[in-house]
C-alpha cells in the first residue's frame, strides 16, 4: 500500500508539471493574481481607490479552486462511468459541461453583472461579506472535470473499478495520492499569482483589466479544449511516471485493483530462472470447449497427474502470442514422446476470437496441434490470477505449478526447466536438447499498440470519435510519431471500426514490423511514406495481417486505403 500511495503522489506530480496543467494554469493563477474579496465582476467605482489585497486573499481563492478540482477529479474518477451510465449521458456529457461551466465563468470576469449574478447564490452561505471562495470552489469543480484525462496510466486500475462498481479503500486511497501529488505544483501557481498582487501595486489597482483578461484567457483555453487543440501537445510529451509503475511490485498491486482473483500464483516468482514451487495448479475451469482432444473430450490436471504440463495463455491475434508460438510447437514437438503436454488456454481479447469456429481455423492454420482450451468466460484465466498474453505455467507430475513466466523471451530457460522436470519425472530417460528456434523478441524501441475501436483508443488524432454511426473524419495537418488519423466514412464501434466511402488510415510509427488485425471482407491498400508497397485481400477469419517488414527499427508513416467493409481492429509492432 505504501509504494502505491507513493506512486500516486510522484504521479500526480509529475501530471501537474506536464502539458495536462495548461487547462487549469490560467484558472489558478487569474484567481491568484486578482485576490478576489468580492464577487466574479464586481469593479470599484471610478472615484475609489481599490483597498489594498493581501496575498492570503489570492491564496485562499485559490486554494478554493484546486479543492474543488480535487474534489471534483477525485469523484468522477472513482464513479463517473457509473453515474453518467444511470443518468444515460454519453460519456463525454461531463466534459462538454465542464468546458461550458468554465466559458461562463469566463463570461462572469468579462460581464460584471453576469458575474454577478453567477456568485449570488454563493454570497449567500457562510458570511455576510463573501470572500469569493465559494465561487472559486465552483470554478475548481469545472476544471476538476477537464482535468480527469490526466489519470494516465496510474489510474487505470481505478477506471476500470469504477466502471464495474469494484470501488474499495485500495481505489479511493490511490486516487487521492494522486489528487494530493497534482495539487503541489498548482498551490505554486496559486502562490504566484498571489505575489503578484503583493509586490506589484500597479497589478493592483488594474484588477478589473487583470479579471477581464482572465476571463478571455478562461474562454480561449475552453475553446482549445473543445477543438482539441491541445491533445496534440499532450500526447507528444513522454510519459514520465511509466518506468516508475512499470516495477513488478506496483503492477501487481495495481492489477489487483481490477478484481482478479487472488491465488498462491498472485506471488509466484515470474523472474526466477531455476524451478520454484508456486502450488497447486488450479484445474481447467468453465472451458467452453476443447479442439485437438479425442472427441473433444475435455483435460483435467488431475488425469494428467504424472505428466509434466506446460499451460499457455494465449490469443490468436496477439503479435506477442504468435512471435512465442513457435517455441511452444517446438517443445512439444520435442518432447511429447517424453510426457510433456502442451495446452493452449485460448483467453480472448476480441469479440471475434469468441467463435470456436475462428480459433479452430487459425488454430489449424499457425499448425497448432497440441490441445487448446477456449476460455471464453475467463474462468480459467481468473483461476489462475493471470493478467498477460502470452503467459505460461509450467507443472510437475505431481501437479504443482514450478515455473512462472509472462510475455515474450526467456525460452532457452523455460525448454532448460522442461528438460528439468522432464527428467525427474523418469529418471531413467535421457532428455536430449532440442535445436532450437530463433528468438525474435524485439529488443528496441516500438510504437504501443495502437486501437481503433473507441473502447480502448489512445492514439487518434483529433481524438474524438462518434461512436457506433457513420462519420466523415479528416487528417490532421500533420501527424506525430505515435498517432493514428483517420479519414473518410468510418463507422467506429467499440472493439473496431468499419470502413465506408472513401476509408484511410494514417499512422506514425516506430517498428520494425507493423501488424493489423483486420475482419470484414474487401481490399486494404498500403502505402509506406507516399510509396504503395501491397494490396491485401481481406476475408475469412478476422486475423492479423502484417502490413510491412523491414530489416531493422525504423519510423515512417503507413497510409492505407481501406474498401468499404473492411474491419479494422488493432495495430502492434514487432
Amino acid at each position: 500500500m505504501v509504494e502505491l500511495v507513493v506512486v500516486g503522489i510522484v504521479a500526480g506530480f509529475l501530471a501537474g508539471i506536464s502539458p495536462c496543467i495548461l487547462p487549469v494554469l490560467p484558472v489558478v493563477l487569474v484567481a491568484g493574481a486578482t485576490g478576489a474579496t468580492g464577487d466574479i465582476g464586481s469593479s470599484p467605482p471610478a472615484n475609489a481607490e481599490m483597498p489594498a489585497r493581501t496575498p492570503r486573499a489570492g491564496l485562499g481563492r485559490s486554494l478554493a479552486v484546486i479543492g474543488g478540482l480535487v474534489l471534483s477529479f477525485s469523484i468522477i474518477v472513482l464513479a463517473g462511468s457509473e453515474i453518467l451510465s444511470l443518468l444515460h449521458l454519453p460519456q463525454d456529457a461531463l466534459r462538454d459541461a465542464g468546458i461550458v461551466l468554465l466559458i461562463v465563468v469566463g463570461l462572469g470576469y468579462l460581464i460584471p453583472p453576469l458575474g454577478t449574478l453567477i456568485e449570488r447564490p454563493f454570497a449567500r452561505v457562510g458570511t455576510r461579506q463573501p470572500s469569493g471562495r465559494a465561487g472559486g470552489f465552483v470554478l475548481g469543480l469545472a476544471v476538476g472535470v477537464l482535468y480527469v484525462p490526466c489519470a494516465g496510466p496510474v489510474l487505470a486500475a481505478i477506471a476500470v473499478v469504477g466502471a464495474t462498481h469494484r470501488v474499495g479503500l485500495t481505489a479511493v486511497i490511490l486516487t487521492a495520492a494522486f489528487a494530493v501529488g497534482t495539487a503541489v505544483p498548482l498551490l505554486a501557481v496559486a502562490a504566484a499569482g498571489g505575489q503578484l498582487t503583493s509586490r506589484v501595486g500597479a497589478i493592483r489597482r488594474r484588477a478589473p483589466q487583470i479579471r477581464r483578461a482572465g476571463g478571455a484567457v478562461l474562454i480561449v483555453f475552453a475553446v482549445l479544449i473543445a477543438s482539441d487543440v491541445l491533445a496534440g501537445l499532450q500526447r507528444d510529451i513522454p510519459g514520465y511516471s511509466t518506468a516508475l509503475q512499470g516495477s513488478a511490485k506496483i503492477r501487481k498491486q495495481l492489477n489487483a485493483l481490477t478484481g482478479t482473483p487472488r491465488t498462491s500464483l498472485s506471488s509466484c516468482n515470474s523472474t526466477a530462472t531455476t524451478l520454484v514451487n508456486c502450488g497447486p495448479a488450479p484445474n481447467f475451469t468453465g472451458i467452453t470447449a476443447w479442439l485437438n482432444t479425442p472427441g473433444g473430450k475435455p483435460l483435467s490436471l488431475r488425469a494428467l497427474r504424472g505428466k509434466v504440463v506446460l499451460v499457455d495463455f494465449w490469443t490468436y491475434s496477439c503479435i506477442n502470442c504468435l512471435r512465442s508460438l513457435p517455441h511452444v510447437e517446438a517443445w512439444y514437438s520435442e518432447y511429447a514422446k517424453d510426457g510433456l503436454v502442451v495446452v493452449g488456454v485460448h483467453t480472448p481479447e476480441f469479440a471475434f476470437e469468441h467463435v470456436v469456429s475462428n480459433v479452430r481455423a487459425q488454430a489449424a492454420a499457425l499448425g497448432v496441434r497440441y490441445p487448446v482450451a477456449i476460455d471464453d468466460n475467463y474462468a480459467t484465466w481468473d483461476a489462475y490470477s493471470n493478467q498477460y498474453w502470452p503467459a505460461d505455467y509450467l507443472i510437475d507430475a505431481q501437479g504443482n505449478v514450478r515455473s512462472v513466466h509472462f510475455g515474450e523471451g526467456g525460452y532457452s530457460t523455460m525448454g532448460q526447466l522442461i528438460r528439468q522436470l522432464l527428467q525427474a519425472a523418469r529418471p531413467h530417460l535421457s532428455v536430449p536438447s532440442p535445436a532450437g528456434v530463433p528468438d525474435k523478441t524485439p529488443t528496441g524501441e516500438l510504437s504501443p499498440e495502437t486501437y481503433i475501436g473507441y473502447e480502448e483508443l489512445q492514439y487518434l488524432d483529433p481524438p474524438e470519435v462518434v461512436h457506433d454511426a457513420p462519420a466523415v473524419y479528416h487528417f490532421p495537418t500533420s501527424l506525430p510519431l505515435g498517432a493514428l488519423g483517420l479519414a473518410g466514412t468510418w463507422t467506429d464501434h467499440a472493439q473496431e471500426a468499419t470502413a465506408g466511402a472513401g476509408a484511410e488510415l494514417e499512422l506514425g510509427f516506430l517498428a520494425q514490423d507493423v501488424y493489423l488485425v483486420l475482419g470484414g471482407t474487401g481490399t486494404l491498400d498500403v502505402s509506406y511514406d507516399g510509396h504503395h508497397t501491397q494490396t491485401i485481400d481481406v476475408g475469412g477469419t478476422p486475423r492479423l495481417y502484417t502490413l510491412y517488414q523491414a530489416g531493422s527499427s525504423t519510423s515512417g508513416t503507413l497510409l492505407l486505403h481501406a474498401s468499404p467493409g473492411v474491419q479494422a481492429y488493432d495495430f502492434t509492432f514487432g
